[in-house]
């Protein structure tokens, strides 16, 4: 059963993981303060896991020379008892492409890239509280072009 306690823990640490990306404070361990060392990740361009998954994100971010990320409607469901939980939320996420790629894109190019999705978590409690094991994100719609990716990587965008 979930205890009001886990969903307000639960649901700052969503609005504390989504300003730490609009912040860009990617100190070394950064992400310890929201995952777990082996969180899994699902985006439209791909899977990754632990590590790989905190580069990945830094990277994606980094895409842009801007971002705002909104949470809404997180909703939890945690076991007290086995120190797990699910949530899930809303997000509306706002990107402002880099100069160079407004350029590479030639006149007239959006600079906007938003994103409506839904994210879908598994969280572990730990010594030091709530953290993320396993993030996925859903496009559910887009406006604007998605970033420039590297070679062969492909994003998948609602159709």
């Amino acid at each position: 059963m979930t205890t009001t306690r886990d969903h307000t823990e639960i649901a700052l640490l969503v609005s504390r993981f989504f300003r730490a990306l609009d912040e860009r404070k990617f100190d070394e361990g950064w992400a310890r303060a929201f995952v777990t060392d082996d969180v899994r990740t699902v985006t439209p361009i791909g899977l990754a896991e632990g590590a790989a998954a905190v580069r990945h994100t830094e990277e994606a971010i980094g895409r842009f020379a801007r971002t705002q990320h909104l949470s809404a409607d997180v909703l939890v469901d945690a076991d007290a008892a086995s120190g797990t939980a699910t949530a899930s939320w809303n997000a509306h996420m706002t990107h402002v492409h880099r100069p160079a790629t407004l350029e590479r894109r030639g006149p007239g190019a959006d600079p906007l890239f938003t994103v409506g999705g839904r994210y879908d978590a598994e969280l572990r409690r730990t010594d030091e509280g709530w953290r993320f094991s396993r993030l996925a994100v859903e496009a559910l719609w887009t406006t604007g072009q998605p970033p420039v990716l590297p070679e062969g990587v492909e994003p998948v965008l609602p159709r």
